[in-house]
């Protein structure tokens, strides 16, 4: 029997709303395999500013260093969004999280459902059979490097800036993650221009040579974002720099169908955060209609990850496949086939997933 701590930290938006439902998954985990999860909430983003004026309190980051998970929702307000001139943002928040928890490696499953090969825009014949599981350095590059403005505010900056560290750790838990797969490792970079990717390029290469098992290929991020579309299969383990992995895994969100689909894993040598890839997405919060499918897949990860319970994580994931081969979807996987009795809200789409784990 597994003894855990959870925080669930929902933040903005939509995340209010998947997180809940993950809740729920956990509670019928602990319940059909006899676990005991106990649970306590914390604040981060816009909430977390209006009710305390910084994106990540103090005591919103001590629950998480006492927690065994954290399963997070989403940080975003269209108020920041339009407000370029806001010194305290919601995503600092997040951040923070990230720096402070040592979260330097982002995993994401980019994995197809074969019942949703029809609620992506590409052809279902590329698709078919994509498997792809990405590793996002998340502590440096641009977004933690030394920003600001001069020329009176006329010109912008940016420094993107890497160790040589930093690039082992994120290569090593590529190769391991190689080895249980299909041993073939991809290594997006820009080593043609940015001279961050030139050391990233040399750090992987010499780290390769402790992995003579494993094919590596090195490719240029716009190769990639292109392959990504024109032949997703031939990817295996792909291993990039921050703001790379930021936009190639929403990209290859479309080959899941939709980002409401896609789970990712923040992990380092402490607590780790399992949270759904897409934002708070305020367009559509309150309206009981996001996919909360995501949430559930980062359960998922959170029971495989950090509390080594492979059956219980299987267990989550054939639960979400018997509800979408039932015909089950939310609006952003439904399609013109997609009879509207099947097209469920949040909640129903969680309860539908929840019927066939207490079964």
């Amino acid at each position: 029997m597994a003894n855990k701590k959870i925080l669930i930290v929902p933040g903005d938006g939509i995340g209010q709303e998947v997180t809940g439902v993950g809740k729920k998954v956990l509670d019928a985990i602990a319940a059909k395999f006899n676990h005991q999860f106990t649970y306590d909430t914390a604040l981060i983003g816009h909430v977390a500013i209006e009710a305390t004026g910084t994106p990540l309190p103090d005591e919103s980051l001590a629950k998480m260093k006492a927690s065994d998970a954290v399963l997070f929702g989403a940080v975003g307000h269209p108020a920041y969004d339009n407000d370029p001139t806001a010194k305290v943002r919601p995503e600092q928040g997040l951040l923070k999280m990230r720096k402070e928890l040592g979260l330097y490696a982002n995993i994401r499953p980019i994995k197809l459902f074969d019942e949703l090969l029809d609620a992506s825009s590409i052809k279902p014949d590329i698709l078919r059979g994509a498997d792809i599981l990405f590793f996002r350095e998340l502590t440096g590059d641009i977004y933690f490097g030394e920003k600001g403005r001069k020329n009176n505010g006329d010109t912008a900056y940016d420094v993107a800036e890497y160790s040589r560290y930093e690039i082992e750790r994120i290569a090593r838990k590529a190769f391991e993650a190689a080895r249980t797969r299909r041993k073939k490792l991809c290594s997006a970079d820009k080593a043609n221009v940015i001279e961050t990717s030139r050391l990233w390029r040399e750090v992987v290469q010499q780290v390769a040579l402790a992995y003579p098992d494993i094919s590596v290929e090195h490719q240029f991020v716009d190769a990639t974002a292109m392959l990504l579309i024109k032949d997703p299969k031939r990817f295996d383990v792909v291993v990039t720099a921050n703001l790379f992995g930021d936009i190639l895994t929403d990209e290859a969100s479309q080959i899941a169908g939709s980002m409401g689909m896609l789970a990712s894993a923040s992990v380092g040598d402490g607590t780790g955060v399992y949270e759904p890839i897409h934002g708070s997405a305020h367009d559509i919060t309150g309206k009981g209609i996001a996919n909360p499918l995501a949430s559930v897949l980062s359960v998922a990860l959170m029971l495989d990850i950090s509390f080594e319970l492979q059956i219980e994580a299987k267990t989550v994931i054939a639960a979400v496949d018997a509800v979408l081969k039932a015909g089950y979807r939310t609006r952003d996987i439904a399609n013109a086939t997609t009879q509207n009795d099947k097209i469920l809200g949040t909640q129903q789409m969680g309860d539908a997933v929840l019927q066939y784990l207490t079964t």
